[in-house]
This record gives C-alpha cells, structure tokens and sequence, in this order.
C-alpha cells in the first residue's frame, strides 16, 4: 500500500511537472514575429549600419540579409534565453570588399552566438563568455 502511494504521489508530481513546463514559453516563442536589423557588434573595425544586415526567427528557422547574400539555417532556444545557430547556408553573390567582410564577421558571430536578451525592441546577442556580439533593432516589419 505504501509502494502505491509513493507510485501515485510520484506520477502526480511528474505530470504537474509537465503541464507547468508545458505553459512556459519557450527562448525562440520570444524571438518570432519580428524583423531585426543589425546596429551593433563587437567589432569595432567596421560599422554594422554601413550594410543592410537582417534576421528573422520563425519555426526554429533563421534568415535574412547577410549584407550581401541571403543566408538561412536552423536555431534552437533553450532554457532561459540560451541559443544556438547551426549550420547556415548562403547565396553565393560576391560584393565589394568592406561588405563581403561585415558578411563574415556577421556570420561568425551570429554562430559564436550562445545567449541573448531581448527588451525595449532591442535584441543582444551574447558570445560564450558573456560579452555582447551583435545588437539588433526590431524593424517594425
């Protein structure tokens, strides 16, 4: 009798479990339904507004503007606002010289990214060690 109540007390706590994390919303859910534009990043030889560089997030699906190319790939949000770009694919357009560059930097960064904040329409990305990498304004888009 005691092993059943520890069996029902155990089931019932799993399943409260499930449903409360059920409700919760996901890091990417935040990320969706918006247009970013870059405005910032870490490096400080190249100016990000010189270049039309976007992201979009939808369906665990990234996309956008590289600067010169349209690129593509997967993403995945974890717990809290952890996240991480996989392998992305890209027109293969050649541009001048500074924007192929910023297409690069970004692409890197953008993968070196591994968490982000989101507040007042600007979206931060993070690198591992917690340092800002790129800097977004929602597009209104």
């Amino acid at each position: 009798m005691k092993r059943l109540c520890r069996v029902l007390v155990t089931v019932c706590v799993a399943g409260t479990l499930l449903v409360v994390s059920g409700g919760c919303s996901s890091g990417g859910a935040k990320l969706e339904g918006t247009r970013w534009m870059l405005t910032g990043w870490s490096v400080s030889s190249l100016d990000p507004a010189e270049f039309t560089i976007t992201a979009a997030f939808a369906d665990g699906q990234v996309s956008g503007s590289s600067g010169v190319n349209t690129y593509g790939g997967s993403y995945k949000a974890g717990p809290g606002d952890a996240v991480k770009v996989g392998e992305v694919a890209s027109t293969l357009m050649a541009g001048e010289e500074p924007a192929m560059r910023a297409e690069s930097v970004y692409m890197t960064l953008l993968q070196d990214a591994r968490s982000f904040s989101l507040a007042d329409g600007v979206l931060t990305f993070y690198d591992e060690g917690g340092n800002e990498s790129l800097i977004f304004a929602a597009t209104g888009e």
